[in-house]
C-alpha cells in the first residue's frame, strides 16, 4: 500500500516510514481497565461507577477493536461523562473468543452474551451502542424480554450495508474470499484482516497520518499513539461472526432488507417496544451516513467516526446531547 500510494513521491514514502518507526518505538504505559462485575462466556460487563445508584446505561462497543475507546482518557471518556451526570455506566467487554466459540455468530453474541449480561442488572438498562455495537444493541432491544431494555441509542451504527456502495462491497467480498479458508481453519478472524479492510477504505489517509506523525509535537504525539494503539488492537472475531459480517451484512445487507434474524425473528429497528435514537456522522469513512438506520429520532454530527467519540468537540457534539436524550428516557 505504501509503494502504491507514494509511487511518485519518495519523500512522502520516507516520511511515512519515519513516522511508522516513531510510532513503533514510542513509550507506552499499562492501561487500567474498569473492574469486571459479571461474565457471560468470554464477554464481561465492566463497572464504570462502583456503588452508583443511578439508572444503568450499558455501553455496547463494536466487536472490532478494544472497548476502551469509550473510556479512553480523562476528558475523553463517555463513561466518566455519564457517571458525572448521575447515571451508572457499564461497559461490555466482548473478550477473546475461546476455541468452543468458533460457531458463535453475531446473533449469538446478542442472545448468548449481551442479553444474559443485561439480565444480571437489577433494573432495565438504557443501551448505547457504538459502530457495530449499535447494530447489536438494536438487535438486543428487539430480542429482549418486554421491559428489559428501557431505551437504545446508536452512535455511528451501520444498518443499511448496501450504503457502502458496490465498489467497496466488492473489494470487501474479494478480501473475504481470500481469507475465509484460513479463518475457518483457525476458528477466528484475526484483527489484522479487519484492519486491512479499514485501510482499503482510505489508503491515502493511512499513509498521510504516519507521514504527519514523523514531525508531530510531543504532546500531540502521545495522543496519536494512544488512539492508534486502540485502532491497531483488538481480539479476533469468532469465525461465525466474521462470516456473518462479510456475508450476511456486507454482501447481502440482511439488516437493511429486514431479513436479519436474532432470537428466531427478524429485527425491525422501527418497531421496538422502547424509545430509540441514532447519532449519525456526516463525515464518517468507516460507517458512512448512507448506512444509517433511519430512525425517526436522529441527530447528525459533523465529526468523523472516531473524532465524534474522543475528539476535542466530542462533549459538545455527542456526550451532552446523548446525555440529554438519556435523561428524557430515564
Amino acid at each position: 500500500m505504501l509503494r502504491r500510494e507514494t509511487a511518485t513521491s519518495p519523500q512522502r514514502a520516507a516520511a511515512a516510514l519515519v513516522g511508522l518507526r516513531r510510532y513503533q518505538e514510542a513509550p507506552r504505559t499499562r492501561r487500567r481497565m474498569r473492574p469486571i462485575r459479571y461474565r457471560s462466556g468470554a464477554a464481561r460487563l465492566r463497572d464504570g461507577a462502583r456503588g452508583s445508584t443511578g439508572v444503568p446505561v450499558v455501553l455496547v462497543p463494536s466487536l472490532i477493536n478494544p472497548p476502551y475507546v469509550l473510556d479512553l482518557a480523562p476528558g475523553r471518556s463517555l463513561i466518566a461523562h455519564l457517571a458525572a451526570a448521575g447515571f451508572h455506566p457499564w461497559l461490555v467487554d466482548w473478550g477473546t473468543p475461546r476455541a468452543q466459540d468458533a460457531g458463535l455468530d453475531l446473533a449469538g453474541h446478542v442472545t448468548r452474551r449481551l442479553l444474559p449480561l443485561l439480565g444480571r442488572l437489577d433494573r432495565p438498562a438504557l443501551l448505547v451502542g457504538y459502530c457495530l455495537g449499535g447494530t447489536l444493541a438494536l438487535a438486543a432491544a428487539a430480542a429482549a424480554a418486554p421491559g428489559r431494555v428501557a431505551g437504545v441509542a446508536t452512535i455511528a451504527a451501520p444498518w443499511h450495508f448496501a450504503g457502502y456502495g458496490d465498489e467497496a462491497r466488492a473489494a470487501l467480498a474479494a478480501l473475504w474470499a481470500q481469507v475465509a479458508p484460513g479463518a475457518k481453519a483457525l476458528g477466528v478472524l484475526p484483527m489484522e484482516v479487519l484492519q486491512t479492510a479499514f485501510w482499503q477504505l482510505d489508503p491515502a489517509r493511512t499513509i498521510a497520518k504516519y507521514a504527519a506523525f514523523a514531525t508531530m509535537p510531543a504532546g500531540r504525539a502521545a495522543d496519536f499513539v494512544q488512539l492508534e494503539d486502540w485502532a491497531n488492537g483488538g481480539a479476533p472475531l469468532t469465525y461465525a461472526a466474521g462470516a456473518d459480517l462479510f456475508e450476511a451484512l456486507l454482501a447481502n445487507d440482511r439488516p437493511g432488507r429486514g431479513a436479519w434474524q436474532v432470537g428466531g425473528r427478524a429485527v425491525d429497528p422501527h418497531a421496538l417496544s422502547c424509545p430509540a435514537t441514532e447519532f449519525v456522522s456526516l463525515t464518517d469513512r468507516i460507517t458512512p451516513a448512507t448506512t444509517a438506520v433511519g430512525l425517526a429520532s436522529r441527530r447528525d454530527l459533523a465529526a468523523g467516526h472516531v473524532g465524534m467519540m474522543v475528539g476535542g468537540r466530542a462533549r459538545a457534539l455527542l456526550y451532552d446531547p446523548l446525555t440529554d436524550w438519556l435523561r428524557t428516557i430515564a
